[in-house]
């Protein structure tokens, strides 16, 4: 694949789908900014990883809920870099709870770090590529943003507005060649996913067409995909990572 930009961010890089996100993007010879909120050492893991196998990396703290740090994290890179030419926006968190049970703090916490900090993200990139018009967005997005899950109403809710938020900032970046896109992982195989039950893990494996949880790896190739000049007449999509559980 080709990229004709320079540099990309991605947020929430320490660690999970991100920084396998930062590792494939920076194979392809982009310099990787790796965000973190508060481990720095995972960060600057991800960063030694990079640079050991010949890429360019920088790592930069920012809390993406948070408008100040945006703004910091963008300016950071545009004077750095002289722009910013792609977003990864992957931070996200989960506070799962059934609805009955489930605090409107609970709602509010994953609605504010999952989908205000995209739009945070999406808002201020779009105003700095625009200066260069030029410029991709992808969004890291969930299967149960489509289809829902029992448990995560506040994650649904995030996910499914990240979606149709990403065709409409498609729509308004448009015009200044700029493109925004998302990608829906389902069932990818973690960290987090690693400490469930065996049982519960084949569970989830039998209504997977494919026959198996995806990897990190297979949902980074997608969203380099979308970043690449070989995508350079899709806008507002959302590109299903599932293995076929949801079509």
């Amino acid at each position: 694949m080709k990229f004709t930009g320079k540099n990309v961010l991605v947020t929430g890089a320490s660690k999970g789908i991100g920084a396998t996100v930062a590792k494939v993007l920076a194979d392809y010879g982009l310099k990787v900014w790796i965000n973190y909120r508060s481990k720095p050492e995972l960060a600057d893991a991800v960063k030694d990883e990079i640079e050991a196998a010949g890429g360019t990396a920088a790592v930069i703290k920012g809390d993406v809920s948070v408008e100040a740090d945006w703004k910091d994290m963008i300016k950071t890179i545009v004077d750095s870099d002289g722009s910013i030419s792609y977003l990864v926006n992957n931070a996200g968190i989960t506070k799962d709870k059934l609805a009955i049970r489930m605090s409107v703090d609970d709602f509010d916490d994953v609605i504010n770090a999952n989908l205000k900090s995209t739009f945070i993200g999406c808002r201020d990139s779009l105003k700095a590529m625009s200066k260069k018009k030029f410029g991709a967005v992808v969004n890291i997005s969930s299967i149960v943003g489509e289809m829902g899950n029992p448990g995560q109403t506040n994650y649904s809710a995030s996910k499914g507005g990240v979606n149709t938020m990403t065709k409409a900032f498609a729509k308004e970046a448009a015009p200044r060649a700029i493109r925004f896109n998302a990608v829906t992982p389902g069932f990818i195989r973690t960290d987090m996913t690693d400490e469930l039950k065996q049982e519960v893990k084949d569970e989830y494996t039998r209504n997977i067409p494919l026959g198996r949880f995806g990897e990190a790896q297979e949902v980074a190739d997608a969203v380099a995909f979308l970043l690449s000049d070989g995508a350079t007449y899709i806008t507002g999509e959302v590109l299903k990572v599932n293995g076929g559980l949801y079509t």
